[in-house]
């Protein structure tokens, strides 16, 4: 009985010890505040693609560079510079 008593007891120190010392099952980590979604910046909030394609349907030149990195089919860069609506918004 005595033997018996003392496997117990080390069973059981065992036991706590190793469930003691292993952290909890991972849980998912939160995102950071601010960091779980891109969000654009203020200037580009402003604008969205809503199938507007050309100059003349523009308002400026910060909305059509917009339109020019973000939106489909645009017909703003006719030499392709990078530059949108250079002789209407975007000039010199």
């Amino acid at each position: 009985m005595r033997k018996l008593l003392i496997v117990v007891a080390l069973g059981t120190a065992a036991w706590f010890w190793r469930h003691h010392d292993t952290p909890p099952m991972s849980q998912p980590t939160p995102a950071p505040v601010g960091l779980d979604r891109f969000q654009p910046p203020e200037e580009e909030k402003a604008f969205a693609c809503d199938g507007r394609t050309s100059c003349s349907q523009m308002t400026s030149c910060d909305e059509a560079t917009f339109f020019l990195q973000h939106c489909p089919d645009v017909k703003m860069d006719g030499d392709h510079d990078g530059i949108p609506c250079e002789r209407q918004w975007c000039g010199n």
